[in-house]
Formats: structure tokens, sequence, C-alpha cells
């Protein structure tokens, strides 16, 4: 049987602290790492949580896609470091990557910038007035997260391989949008299983419904980190 993999992130996208709380009582030692997105964080106690679950050894991801002025971004980052979480998300932008990476400094928190979401393709860049298609603007923002040195990548995980081309070898790889064989695709239009995602080069998959929504999260959470390391092969 297979045990926690920090690699795996659970996103946690729930509205209420009670919520998410029973899922975690589920996984329990099944999962390490959790993310804590925009809907726990400002409507369900999720900054509270998120100390919590640090303090109890879990891994915190806080994703809230900071983009500001470089002074409200500084103090915003040192504020979600303080708490010892170990990702905090940022927009791709040169300017906020730059301010996020000063206030992180010394702490353990990496900053992870944000190229472009999973649910978006080639006709939302063009529509959202982009002159780029997908894999050109991921590419762009991998190159200057590189170069503010932050400490790693948001992207999905068709663009992972490239992206590790263009980054330094000790930046992480996040890649939301997996799905593992038979899950429901959701609103992600750029989706991959978890085994074809590290062999892209992820170094962390973050993975929300086909735990959160399956009959028992336990179970599915480790058939996950199964395939994981293993290559593909899953619990029966």
């Amino acid at each position: 049987m297979s045990k926690a993999d920090d690699r795996l992130i659970v996103a946690l996208d729930f509205s209420s602290r009670k919520e998410a709380e029973r899922l975690i009582e589920k996984l329990g030692d099944s999962v390490s790492f959790y993310k804590i997105g925009y809907e726990l964080f400002y409507g369900g106690d999720g900054l509270a949580l998120g100390k919590q679950l640090i303090s109890e050894g879990k891994k915190v991801f806080f994703d809230l896609k900071l983009l500001d002025i470089e002074n409200t971004v500084e103090k915003a980052v040192k504020a979600i470091a303080k708490t010892g979480a170990s990702f905090l998300t940022v927009h791709a932008y040169p300017k906020t990557m730059g301010a996020a990476a000063r206030a992180a400094a010394g702490t353990k928190l990496k900053i992870l910038g944000v190229t472009v979401l999973t649910s978006l393709d080639d006709e939302d860049m063009m529509n959202a007035g982009y002159d780029r298609d997908v894999a050109s603007l991921v590419g762009l923002r991998a190159h200057q997260a590189s170069l503010a040195k932050i400490g790693g990548i948001v992207c999905s995980p068709l663009e992972a391989a490239m992206v590790r081309t263009l980054i330094s070898d000790d930046m992480v790889v996040v890649t939301p949008g997996i799905r593992p064989a038979g899950a429901k695709m959701n609103d992600q239009k750029r989706a991959m299983s978890p085994s074809e995602a590290l062999e892209y080069g992820a170094s962390h998959l973050v993975v929300g419904r086909p735990i959160t929504a399956a009959k028992d999260p336990k179970k599915a959470a480790l058939a996950i980190i199964n395939e994981m390391q293993n290559g593909g092969t899953r619990l029966a």
C-alpha cells in the first residue's frame, strides 16, 4: 500500500472550513500536502485552517494568485511567509514575481508564478487580447520566472516538458489539471494523467475533484499515489 507522497497536493476547494476538515479527516495520513485557494481562504476561514495544518506537520500551498503594485505584493508575501506555508502563487508578471521573491527571501516559502490557467486554450488567449498562443505565453512567463529567481512555475502538464528546458533545475513545476483514467474533465481543457505529468517534468501534482468528489477519497488518493510511484499501475 502506498503512503503519503509530498508530490501530491490535494486542492481543498470548499466554501467552509467544516467541509474541508471532513475531507482531511477522511484522508488521514494518506495526504501530506494541501492547497487552499480563493473559496476557502476568503469564505471558509482558510488562513486559520492552513496555519492549523502547518502546526500539525502538513504542508500548505496558498493559491492566491497575487497581482498588485510591488509594495502591496511584498507585504502580502511577508504575511504568508510568517505562516510557515510551503508554496504561494502570484501571477507571472516580472515586477510581481520580483517583488514576491524579495519578500520571500530567507524564508521556506516558495513563490510560484502562474503562467496560463489550465481551463484556457488558444482560442481563449485570442479572445483575451493576447497575440500569443498558450505554449508561447507559458514559455515567455517561465523564462521571466527563472530570471526573477522565484521558486517555481504553475503550468498545465502539457507544457511541463517545455518549461523544464527554460527554468533552473532547483525550480519546481506544479501542474493542476490532473485527471486519472476514467475521471471527468470538468472545466479542464489541458489535462493529463498523474504518471504522464511526472514523465513530462512535473514535480508536484494538484488534484481536486478526482479525490474530493470520490466516494472513497482516501482510496482515490492512494490510487493516484500508487500510479505516481509505479508508473501507471493503479490500486484495485
